[in-house]
């Protein structure tokens, strides 16, 4: 049970995970479907096992607990990388898989030592197999591929012995098997080689940075000097050089795939039942999805193509049916919806209307029912629906307003939901959907608002200047009259995000609880440009970062002074990542509005950031250079009258200290004003102890002092 806060301290603010955030993650169900599987911590730690609860009897089953690296530091510094591009903080056991199709059931646990497996009861230790990446089981069971040093091996199962390599040609900016920087950071997609379900072909990504230029990252804060060299690719500029290819799991050569242009992006790759391979790939513009499938001797076929405008957003869990039948979700009306491809090729919507399926969740074929998450109900939340493949007929399963995460179970009998809202922190439950059964795993006693102190969010509207609702999230100073107070705006302000939502991760934001307990009103604002509004509220900022983002956060802020509630006189504001480059913009371009502010790893121009992500919302510098000068920092930073505090990491590798960097060379050529807080050996997500409280206690100073 947490314990309550008379009063929050800077080293409460500072401490991961959050209270009530120590909840059960990973959520399956076994194979059987007779129990749940999901990954877990001691309350108040990062350190997780892997437990099995069975609903029938409520028991819970340690299956694996933590071996080897529990702390970042004991990671390799490939393993490092990888966790940034998750935005990983636990450690201990932090993934599993089960075989699809094994009898009896074969599990999968990667531990830092090497891969373990537990087969026909006992654990299974993978000699050779320290170090391995990105970790796949066969549905059978029988085989793990993974990679090492840039390679591609397999490790036998049912007879343990040393793994077979696979490729041997990996080499310094070449590597077989692994997803490239902008495929993990920019399209969610995390691996880069697929087991075929038969188990006897291998197909996996070459990706080829030969040709990008190293980027250094020198670690300064260490005992011994170190460098990184990373191949980045900046926007406008040369992306890796990607090739497909099908490699017999038996050994042999490679037979390579034509999926066009060697700098398109290869989203999605995935096996048919039939053993087809189907392959999505995007235009280097992200304008033009193209879906080819591949038949066991290589010949290319189209499934589907389409358009989007002025971007295309990948989807997630496309389902390849035995019927020949494809299960995917669209944004071709300016909505995500569900829609079947029947095996003539015909397609259809699904479901439909102004909200979005937010994720697919399962697909029963012989019952004919798919289960998505969406957003029906309003932005603000998460339901379950479960929607006829043939009618399209749509039941809304969960019903409490909040956030519902789901999964189904293998016989389409049961859910297990994580379920949370401002009121309350997350509860897991396992249901079945005829009703019959409601067990609670997890109940998070103790942990709502009320008991620890905390106050709830409250939900604003506030118009844009084209009528749009905008919403926000407001915490109040407690019992300290009618106002006005100061003003702490928190802002993200990006695009593939949501910052304001019915979720128990809104209440315990302490940061802006702590303000908020220290006379701050804190606002949170979800500007046009933000997700899960439609394709089109999100295409309002098309090639114009850093303009109409800007201006509905000021709307919010007027509205905030039309009511009497904040200090004209009094107004900050703070972020990071592209909240960092928000606070910038916004002090820039509002500096009779904004006085002081703290800008976190902000990116200070455009064309110093990523092609994948930049590219799409932004062309490139050569064909947008009116939106990069006037979306960059820089072409503001003679603007500031404020007082800004900027924040990086010296060794963050996704927005390079370079930004921080070239904005201070801006502002002092410029004789502006600026104050410098520099972690030397944190990433983009900071996770040192220490440093985070540090950090807290310094923003919190910043806005008391120029205030």
């Amino acid at each position: 049970m947490a314990k309550p806060y008379e009063r929050l301290t800077l080293e409460q603010v500072a401490t991961y995970p959050r209270p009530g955030m120590s909840t059960p993650g990973s959520l399956s169900f076994t194979p059987d479907s007779q129990r749940v599987t999901y990954l877990a911590a001691p309350e108040g730690s990062l350190v997780r096992s892997l437990y099995a609860f069975d609903p029938a009897t409520g028991e819970h089953t340690v299956l694996a607990g933590p071996e080897g690296a529990t702390s970042d530091a004991s990671f390799s510094r490939e393993e490092q990388l990888q966790r940034e591009r998750m935005r990983l903080r636990e450690v201990g056991v932090t993934s599993y898989q089960f075989a699809k199709k094994a009898d009896p059931p074969v599990l999968l646990v990667p531990q830092p030592p090497g891969l373990r497996v537990l087969a026909r009861g006992a654990w299974i230790d993978l000699p050779g197999t320290a170090g391995a990446l990105d970790p796949t089981l066969s549905e059978d069971g029988s085989q793990v591929l993974f990679v090492r040093d840039g390679e591609l091996w397999l490790a036998p199962v049912s007879a343990p012995g040393e793994p077979r390599r696979l490729t041997h040609d990996a080499a310094d900016g070449l590597t077989n098997g692994m997803a490239e920087f902008i495929a993990a950071e920019e399209l969610g997609r995390s691996r880069g080689a697929w087991l075929s379900p038969d188990g006897s072909r291998i197909a996996y990504v070459q990706a080829d940075s030969r040709h990008i230029p190293n980027y250094p990252i020198v670690h300064q804060g260490l005992d011994q000097p170190d460098t990184e060299h990373h191949r980045y690719p900046f926007a406008g500029d040369a992306n890796a050089k990607l090739r497909l290819g099908i490699l017999p799991a038996a050994g042999g050569a490679t037979t390579w795939l034509d999926t066009g242009p060697a700098d398109s992006y290869i989203a999605r790759v995935a096996w048919q039942p039939s053993g087809a391979l189907v392959v999505e790939v995007l235009s280097r513009d992200q304008r033009d999805l193209t879906v080819f499938a591949f038949d066991t001797g290589g010949e290319r076929s189209v499934l589907r193509r389409e358009h989007g405008d002025p971007w295309f957003n990948l989807g997630d869990g496309t389902r390849y049916l035995e019927s020949g039948e494809v299960v995917f979700s669209s944004e071709r009306t300016g909505f995500r919806h569900l829609y079947l491809r029947d095996a003539n090729g015909d397609e259809r919507a699904i479901t439909d209307g102004e909200w979005m399926v937010t994720r697919i969740v399962s697909v029963d074929e012989k019952g004919r029912n798919a289960w998505v998450e969406g957003t029906r109900e309003g932005p603000l939340g998460r339901h379950l629906y479960r929607v006829s493949l043939d009618s399209g007929e749509l039941e809304q399963i969960t019903n409490e307003p909040g956030h519902h995460n789901c999964e189904i179970s293998p016989d389409f009998r049961a859910y297990v939901e994580h379920f949370s809202c401002r009121e309350a922190a997350p509860i897991v439950r396992v249901r079945a959907l005829d009703g019959s059964q409601d067990v609670v795993l997890f109940d998070n006693r103790g942990s709502s608002a009320e008991s620890l102190g905390l106050q709830v969010p409250e939900f604003i509207d506030v118009a844009a200047a084209n009528g749009m609702p905008l919403h926000g999230a407001l915490y109040r100073p407690a019992d300290s009259g009618p106002g006005p107070f100061p003003l702490i705006v928190s802002v993200y302000g990006g695009p593939h995000a949501q910052a304001v939502g019915d979720h128990w991760s809104l209440t315990v934001d302490l940061r802006a609880q702590y303000l908020a307990q220290n006379g701050y009103v804190v606002l949170k604002l979800d500007n046009r440009g933000s997700a899960a509004r439609g394709l089109a509220f999100e295409a309002e900022l098309a090639g114009r970062f850093g303009t109409i983002e800007v201006e509905d956060q000021v709307a919010g802020v007027e509205a905030l002074i039309a009511r009497g509630l904040v200090d004209r006189e009094r107004v900050g504001i703070y972020g990071w990542s592209y909240g960092g480059y928000m606070t910038a913009m916004s002090m820039m371009r509002r500096p009779d509005l904004f006085k002081a502010g703290v800008a976190g790893a902000p990116v200070a121009d455009w064309d110093g950031y990523d092609t994948g992500y930049t590219e799409r919302y932004m062309g490139t510098p050569q064909s947008n250079p009116d939106g990069y000068r006037d979306g960059s920092l820089l072409t503001h930073a003679g603007k500031l009258e404020g007082r800004l505090l900027l924040v990086h990491g010296g060794v963050d590798e996704n927005v390079h200290f370079r930004h921080t960097a070239r904005l201070i060379v801006a502002l002092t050529k410029a004789q502006k004003h600026y104050d410098l807080l520099l972690f030397p050996e944190e990433r983009h997500m900071p996770r040192d102890r220490a440093g985070l409280e540090y950090m807290e206690r310094r923003l919190v100073t910043y806005f008391e002092e120029h205030l």
